[in-house]
């Protein structure tokens, strides 16, 4: 098969999903979950199984946003490394950090087991290697915390890769899985008995309060707690000040020798994650990395070019098949945000999960399920989305947010990339100046000319263009818009307004 540049995941392209109805009309329900990822999907089931009437509401169809486009690692090996999280959370912390996403991969294998789900689950080590001195070196203060954290994990020089590393952290006794497959028999279990599932269904107002009132364009959902699983939170500002939202690419090729299965880290920055999975009988090899931030890349095409090439020369595969991306939300201090949103009563949000979004996803619905519950959750407190730890992260919230301060003025005082639109090449976007005014433009292959605003209309900056993936997308908090302005990812829940061009 040649290379396929229609940016379909492997999970998507392998698993149809059945069709779920947009809401028609009111409903009132005792949760409403918002999002329809494996935050919702897992929150939702846990709830429902507690006798909780739910519904959740998913923007597109299920499992099309970024639990489609994991490479669904489930690891207690975090994005931060445990000697950060020893220093920022104390040795509690770091521990709690390790048991909670023990427990989450502990829950999926449980939930597998007892619904009998066919989806590749598999147990398998993960390795976090180094290839220079310099990357040994760490890797040695990270085994000393990983094992202060309680982590299975030893140093080896033997990885099973088709290329030498110097050294590795090997941590026992992780997994891996289809996760499409996993959470469509998750979503089978929420439907019905006074639960729902409702698709194509875009929450546009959100009020907190006794009850809450969920709005959409089809209806109004009334209920007395609402959850957002949805990424980034709708429209909260403040808790945005603490999430960093990155792009990150994967690509899938059919391996024509065997590679052992396990879960694969490199150590450079940013790191390319590895792992093997067999689908419909064939194993292949998925590969994800060149991580940057959302909107400050415009030749997003070179990003998967440099992962490609990554892919071929060191594993023995002749073409990619699958190529995708998919947004990653960095917490401030490094761990995710999973609790109530801060100045609500019965609104709660789960978020902020790094690359680590399949097992924090599953947590969140564990955690959320016991509060909702009131219940006494372990994590709760570690979790708490309102935390705020001057020291932990507080250089990377001071530079994420100046970033922000700096787009929202400069980008409108930047030239515009064009003057007429007879600049705009076919397929191509660009902010060109109309009349004075910068706009937005887009133009089909065929010749049609599309133009919208180019403010973002979370909170006002200007969008980029994303060439490989043809949509608009906003560098100070992620949003993303299609070439003709509807919401791809939030935290915008409104589109770009349409402008008249001549």
């Amino acid at each position: 098969m040649v290379e396929d540049r229609t940016h379909k995941s492997l999970w998507t392209m392998t698993a149809p999903a059945r069709r779920y109805p947009a809401l028609q009309g009111d409903l009132e329900v005792d949760v409403v979950v918002i999002g329809g990822g494996i935050a919702g999907l897992t929150t939702a089931y846990l709830l429902k199984q507690q006798g909780k009437r739910v519904a959740v509401v998913e923007m597109h169809r299920l499992l099309t946003g970024q639990t489609g486009q994991t490479t669904a690692h489930l690891t207690e090996l975090l994005d931060t490394p445990y000697a950060q999280l020893l220093s920022d959370f104390g040795e509690k912390g770091a521990r709690l950090a390790a048991e909670s996403t023990r427990a989450a991969i502990e829950k999926i294998a449980g939930l597998v087991e007892r619904l009998r789900i066919s989806c590749g689950f598999q147990r398998v080590p993960a390795y976090r290697y180094a290839e220079t001195d310099s990357e040994a070196r760490d890797l040695e203060r990270e085994m000393s915390a990983a094992r202060q954290a309680g982590l299975m994990c030893s140093l080896t020089e033997q990885v099973p890769l088709p290329y030498p590393v110097k050294l590795a952290l090997r941590v026992e006794d992780q997994a891996q899985f289809h996760p499409r497959e996993y959470l469509l028999a998750l979503a089978e279990g929420i439907q019905g008995e006074g639960s729902h599932i409702f698709e194509q269904t875009q929450v546009t107002e959100l009020h907190d309060g006794v009850p809450c009132r969920v709005h959409t364009p089809h209806g109004t959902l009334t209920c007395r707690d609402v959850v957002e699983a949805t990424t980034t939170p709708l429209n909260r500002v403040f808790l945005h000040t603490k999430l960093y939202a990155y792009r990150t690419y994967s690509v899938a090729a059919r391996l024509e020798s065997s590679l052992e299965a396990g879960l694969y880290y490199d150590s450079r920055d940013p790191y390319h994650y590895i792992r093997t999975q067999r689908v419909e009988g064939v194993d292949y090899v998925i590969v994800g990395g060149e991580d940057h931030k959302v909107g400050t890349v415009e030749d997003t095409e070179r990003r998967f070019e440099a992962l490609v090439d990554y892919t071929k020369r060191r594993f023995p595969v002749r073409e990619v098949e699958y190529r995708w991306s998919g947004q990653v939300i960095e917490p401030a201090d490094g761990l995710a945000y999973i609790g109530r949103n801060s100045s609500s009563r019965h609104v709660w949000v789960a978020t902020g999960f790094s690359g680590n979004g399949m097992t924090f996803g599953t947590l969140a619905g564990m955690i959320l399920t016991d509060v909702l519950l009131g219940k006494q959750n372990p994590y709760a407190a570690l979790y708490e989305a309102t935390r705020v730890k001057p020291k932990a992260g507080a250089k990377d919230f001071i530079q994420e947010n100046a970033e922000v301060a700096f787009h929202f003025v400069a980008d409108r005082l930047a030239k515009p990339d064009a003057r007429h639109l007879s600049e705009v090449e076919p397929g191509e976007g660009r902010i060109v100046e109309v009349e004075g005014q910068k706009v937005a433009v887009f133009r089909e292959e065929g010749g049609a000319v599309h133009a919208v605003s180019p403010v973002c209309t979370h909170v006002g900056c200007y969008v980029h263009w994303n060439k490989a993936e043809r949509s608009w997308d906003c560098p100070c908090h992620g949003s993303r818009f299609s070439p003709t302005g509807e919401v791809l990812n939030g935290p915008a829940v409104k589109g770009l307004p349409s402008k008249k061009v001549r």
